[in-house]
Protein backbone atom coordinates (compact mmCIF):
# COMPACT_ATOMS: atom_id res chain seq x y z
CA UNK A 1 0.00 0.00 0.00
CA UNK A 2 1.48 3.34 -1.05
CA UNK A 3 2.17 5.90 1.64
CA UNK A 4 0.39 9.21 0.88
CA UNK A 5 2.65 12.16 0.17
CA UNK A 6 3.54 14.12 3.24
CA UNK A 7 4.38 17.82 3.25
CA UNK A 8 8.07 18.05 4.12
CA UNK A 9 8.74 20.78 6.68
CA UNK A 10 11.81 22.60 7.92
CA UNK A 11 11.56 24.64 11.14
CA UNK A 12 13.91 27.62 11.48
CA UNK A 13 13.94 29.20 14.94
CA UNK A 14 16.79 30.05 17.29
CA UNK A 15 14.91 28.72 20.34
CA UNK A 16 15.17 24.95 20.77
CA UNK A 17 12.05 24.87 22.94
CA UNK A 18 10.02 26.42 20.10
CA UNK A 19 11.36 23.91 17.58
CA UNK A 20 10.66 21.03 19.94
CA UNK A 21 7.12 22.26 20.57
CA UNK A 22 6.37 22.61 16.89
CA UNK A 23 7.81 19.18 16.12
CA UNK A 24 5.65 17.64 18.85
CA UNK A 25 2.47 19.27 17.54
CA UNK A 26 3.10 18.88 13.81
CA UNK A 27 4.33 15.32 14.25
CA UNK A 28 0.79 14.33 15.20
CA UNK A 29 -0.61 15.47 11.83
CA UNK A 30 -0.77 12.64 9.28
CA UNK A 31 0.16 14.64 6.17
CA UNK A 32 3.03 16.61 7.72
CA UNK A 33 6.63 15.54 8.33
CA UNK A 34 9.39 17.60 9.93
CA UNK A 35 12.52 16.69 7.94
CA UNK A 36 14.93 19.37 9.20
CA UNK A 37 15.41 22.14 11.71
CA UNK A 38 17.81 25.05 11.96
CA UNK A 39 18.74 27.63 14.57
CA UNK A 40 20.32 30.30 12.36
CA UNK A 41 20.85 31.52 8.82
CA UNK A 42 23.83 29.30 8.01
CA UNK A 43 22.11 26.12 9.22
CA UNK A 44 18.93 27.07 7.36
CA UNK A 45 20.71 27.32 4.01
CA UNK A 46 22.71 24.12 4.54
CA UNK A 47 19.78 22.02 5.71
CA UNK A 48 17.41 23.29 3.05
CA UNK A 49 19.90 22.11 0.42
CA UNK A 50 20.27 18.67 1.99
CA UNK A 51 16.68 17.95 3.08
CA UNK A 52 14.66 19.65 0.30
CA UNK A 53 11.65 20.78 2.37
CA UNK A 54 8.37 21.69 0.68
CA UNK A 55 7.57 24.33 3.30
CA UNK A 56 9.91 26.30 5.54
CA UNK A 57 8.52 27.65 8.83
CA UNK A 58 10.66 30.71 9.44
CA UNK A 59 11.04 32.94 12.49
CA UNK A 60 12.03 36.58 11.90
CA UNK A 61 14.35 37.34 14.82
CA UNK A 62 17.47 35.16 14.79
CA UNK A 63 21.19 35.47 15.27
CA UNK A 64 22.87 36.37 11.99
CA UNK A 65 20.64 37.39 9.11
CA UNK A 66 16.95 37.97 9.86
CA UNK A 67 14.39 35.39 8.84
CA UNK A 68 13.20 37.72 6.09
CA UNK A 69 16.68 37.88 4.57
CA UNK A 70 17.07 34.11 4.84
CA UNK A 71 13.66 33.61 3.21
CA UNK A 72 14.75 35.68 0.22
CA UNK A 73 17.98 33.69 -0.13
CA UNK A 74 16.13 30.37 0.09
CA UNK A 75 13.67 31.46 -2.57
CA UNK A 76 16.38 32.76 -4.88
CA UNK A 77 17.78 29.22 -4.83
CA UNK A 78 14.42 27.47 -5.11
CA UNK A 79 11.48 29.77 -6.06
CA UNK A 80 8.92 26.96 -5.90
CA UNK A 81 9.63 26.36 -2.21
CA UNK A 82 7.00 27.82 0.15
CA UNK A 83 8.11 29.96 3.09
CA UNK A 84 5.70 30.54 5.96
CA UNK A 85 6.76 33.15 8.49
CA UNK A 86 5.90 32.02 12.04
CA UNK A 87 6.63 34.87 14.42
CA UNK A 88 5.57 36.97 17.39
CA UNK A 89 5.92 40.22 15.38
CA UNK A 90 2.40 41.47 14.70
CA UNK A 91 3.25 44.76 12.98
CA UNK A 92 2.19 45.09 9.35
CA UNK A 93 5.61 46.44 8.37
CA UNK A 94 7.11 43.03 9.13
CA UNK A 95 4.35 41.27 7.21
CA UNK A 96 4.81 43.55 4.21
CA UNK A 97 8.59 43.00 4.20
CA UNK A 98 8.12 39.23 4.48
CA UNK A 99 5.65 39.12 1.60
CA UNK A 100 7.90 41.30 -0.54
CA UNK A 101 10.75 38.89 0.19
CA UNK A 102 8.59 36.12 -1.27
CA UNK A 103 6.99 34.50 1.80
CA UNK A 104 3.60 32.96 1.02
CA UNK A 105 2.26 33.27 4.53
CA UNK A 106 2.57 35.09 7.83
CA UNK A 107 1.28 33.46 11.01
CA UNK A 108 1.61 34.53 14.63
CA UNK A 109 3.13 32.06 17.08
CA UNK A 110 0.20 32.38 19.47
CA UNK A 111 -2.20 31.15 16.77
CA UNK A 112 -4.07 27.90 17.45
CA UNK A 113 -2.26 24.83 16.15
CA UNK A 114 -5.15 24.17 13.77
CA UNK A 115 -4.54 27.58 12.15
CA UNK A 116 -0.82 26.86 11.74
CA UNK A 117 -1.57 23.49 10.13
CA UNK A 118 -4.11 25.14 7.81
CA UNK A 119 -1.53 27.80 6.89
CA UNK A 120 1.04 25.11 6.03
CA UNK A 121 -1.39 23.28 3.78
CA UNK A 122 -2.50 26.52 2.13
CA UNK A 123 0.98 27.77 1.21
CA UNK A 124 2.03 24.28 0.09
CA UNK A 125 -0.93 24.28 -2.27
CA UNK A 126 0.20 27.58 -3.82
CA UNK A 127 -2.04 29.90 -1.83
CA UNK A 128 -1.30 32.76 0.55
CA UNK A 129 -2.21 32.72 4.25
CA UNK A 130 -2.20 35.58 6.76
CA UNK A 131 -3.24 35.40 10.40
CA UNK A 132 -6.62 37.18 10.59
CA UNK A 133 -5.32 40.05 12.73
CA UNK A 134 -2.47 40.65 10.25
CA UNK A 135 -4.84 40.45 7.26
CA UNK A 136 -7.18 43.02 8.79
CA UNK A 137 -4.35 45.47 9.46
CA UNK A 138 -2.61 44.88 6.15
CA UNK A 139 -5.64 45.39 3.95
CA UNK A 140 -6.72 48.50 5.85
CA UNK A 141 -3.34 50.05 5.01
CA UNK A 142 -3.45 52.77 2.32
CA UNK A 143 -0.79 50.97 0.26
CA UNK A 144 -2.60 47.63 0.26
CA UNK A 145 -2.33 45.96 -3.19
CA UNK A 146 -1.25 42.68 -4.73
CA UNK A 147 2.07 42.02 -3.05
CA UNK A 148 4.89 40.85 -5.29
CA UNK A 149 8.34 40.09 -3.95
CA UNK A 150 11.20 42.46 -4.80
CA UNK A 151 12.53 39.89 -7.27
CA UNK A 152 9.11 39.54 -8.89
CA UNK A 153 8.87 43.34 -9.19
CA UNK A 154 12.24 43.34 -10.98
CA UNK A 155 11.15 40.62 -13.38
CA UNK A 156 7.82 42.32 -14.04
CA UNK A 157 9.67 45.52 -14.92
CA UNK A 158 11.94 43.69 -17.35
CA UNK A 159 8.94 41.96 -18.94
CA UNK A 160 7.36 45.37 -19.42
CA UNK A 161 10.51 46.46 -21.24
CA UNK A 162 10.13 43.55 -23.68
CA UNK A 163 12.89 41.28 -22.36
CA UNK A 164 12.64 37.49 -22.71
CA UNK A 165 13.30 35.10 -19.84
CA UNK A 166 16.83 34.34 -21.09
CA UNK A 167 17.68 38.06 -21.18
CA UNK A 168 16.19 38.61 -17.71
CA UNK A 169 18.14 35.64 -16.34
CA UNK A 170 21.36 37.11 -17.69
CA UNK A 171 20.60 40.58 -16.29
CA UNK A 172 19.80 39.26 -12.80
CA UNK A 173 22.38 36.44 -12.75
CA UNK A 174 19.66 33.80 -12.36
CA UNK A 175 18.88 30.60 -14.22
CA UNK A 176 16.19 30.66 -16.90
CA UNK A 177 14.29 28.07 -14.84
CA UNK A 178 14.26 30.40 -11.85
CA UNK A 179 12.95 33.29 -13.97
CA UNK A 180 10.21 31.05 -15.36
CA UNK A 181 9.23 30.01 -11.82
CA UNK A 182 8.98 33.67 -10.81
CA UNK A 183 6.84 34.38 -13.87
CA UNK A 184 4.45 31.62 -12.82
CA UNK A 185 4.34 33.04 -9.29
CA UNK A 186 3.52 36.53 -10.62
CA UNK A 187 0.70 35.10 -12.72
CA UNK A 188 -0.69 33.22 -9.71
CA UNK A 189 -0.58 36.23 -7.39
CA UNK A 190 -2.12 38.58 -9.96
CA UNK A 191 -4.66 36.01 -11.18
CA UNK A 192 -3.51 36.28 -14.80
CA UNK A 193 -4.66 33.46 -17.08
CA UNK A 194 -1.68 33.14 -19.40
CA UNK A 195 1.58 34.54 -20.70
CA UNK A 196 -0.18 37.02 -22.99
CA UNK A 197 -2.05 38.52 -20.04
CA UNK A 198 1.17 38.65 -18.03
CA UNK A 199 3.02 40.57 -20.76
CA UNK A 200 0.06 42.93 -21.23
CA UNK A 201 -0.03 43.62 -17.49
CA UNK A 202 3.74 44.11 -17.36
CA UNK A 203 3.67 46.65 -20.19
CA UNK A 204 0.75 48.55 -18.67
CA UNK A 205 2.37 48.67 -15.21
CA UNK A 206 6.03 49.01 -16.19
CA UNK A 207 6.48 52.31 -14.36
CA UNK A 208 4.84 51.17 -11.11
CA UNK A 209 6.87 47.94 -11.06
CA UNK A 210 10.13 49.82 -10.62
Amino acid sequence: MDTPHRIRLMIVDDHAVVRDGLKAVLGLVDDLEVVAEAANDVEAMERARSSHPDVVLMDISMKGDSGIQVAQRLLDEEPERAVLMLTMHDGIEYAQRALRAGARGYVLKDSPSSEIVHAIRTVHGGGTFLSPVIAQRLFRAPTARAVLSDREQQILQFLGQGLASKQIASALDLSVRTVESHRQSIRRKLNLAGQAELIKYAVEHADSAS
